[in-house]
């Protein structure tokens, strides 16, 4: 199994559009690993998409990815759905008749279409696309194990916003991935593990200057993000063989090199778009 990450930014990808801060200037300049798309992760072997930002389309063209299986949804946020057309883009064929399309099986955790259905008009547009034949939704109960290509997928019930990390097990390999929303999350038992992805957690102040990144009534309590410091423990508590950081925002104002140096210092790699981890 290889895990991709197709996109390894967050909410505010970096470069963000207007902004002339170094973290973006440089971006611009440099390109991948500096500048980051949107949080999407693609599963080679069982071929399970993760999540669809805006940018999903060009995240799997550049990837190469030409079979995918299944996709899966860890909740509703536009950073993780904004890109669902791609699935109109890749299977409908707009100028067939008989009209015809390639149909990719679609994995949402109840509790989080329940969202899809309150915000952003998401099922509907999804109601749309398998009426059209480009997508077929199936819902999944937490905890219950499905079976995706050969691979089992277990989504997990997180603590904030209906989000659901996923675990992953094919070929004797097991993967945790756990795109967003950490905060207040206690993992539990979930067995040996041979790849956590997980997402970075915000910084209330600069890791290496003290500087403070947040306002002071931003930090109060209770938290709406997930700590890097939280993140930390869930490393801990995990014990994975090796753990991938991604879903990193533009407003931590923390470029490639200074995440490099933080994950050699506290024990874990920095996610970038593009980069494949062999399990």
């Amino acid at each position: 199994m290889r895990v991709e990450i197709l996109g390894s930014g967050g909410a505010v990808t970096i470069p963000r559009p207007g902004c002339s801060c170094a973290v973006c200037i440089e971006a611009r300049e440099k390109g991948v690993p500096y500048s980051r798309s949107g949080p999407s992760v693609f599963i080679h072997g069982p071929d399970i998409l993760i999540d669809t930002p805006e940018e999903s389309k060009d995240q799997i063209n550049r990837a190469g990815i030409m079979d995918i299986n299944a996709g899966l949804y860890s909740h509703w946020h536009p950073d993780h759905t904004a890109g669902r057309r791609m699935w109109e883009t890749r299977n409908f064929e707009f100028r067939s008749w008989p009209k015809r399309a390639i149909t990719t099986p679609i994995y949402v955790p109840e509790s989080a279409w329940a969202d899809f259905e309150k915000w952003y008009g998401i099922a509907d547009q999804f109601r749309w696309l398998e009426g059209q034949g480009s997508v077929e939704i199936h819902r999944m109960v937490d905890h219950v194990p499905i079976t995706i290509s050969g691979a089992t997928v277990t989504p997990i019930a997180l603590v904030h916003e209906n989000a659901h990390a996923f675990l992953i097990e094919f070929e004797a390999k097991r993967v945790l991935i756990a795109m967003d929303e950490t905060h207040y999350w206690e993992p539990g038992d979930l067995g040996p593990l041979d790849l956590a992805v997980l997402p970075l957690g915000v910084f209330p102040f600069h890791p290496w200057t003290g500087e403070r990144k947040m306002p002071e009534e931003f930090t109060k309590g209770p938290a709406r993000k997930t700590r890097y410091e939280q993140t930390l423990v869930h490393i801990e508590q995990l014990q994975a063989r090796q753990t991938v950081l991604i879903h990193i925002e533009e407003m931590e104002g923390l470029n490639h090199d200074e995440l490099v140096r933080l994950g050699e210092r506290d024990g874990w790699t920095i996610g970038f778009d593009g980069q494949t981890v062999e399990v």
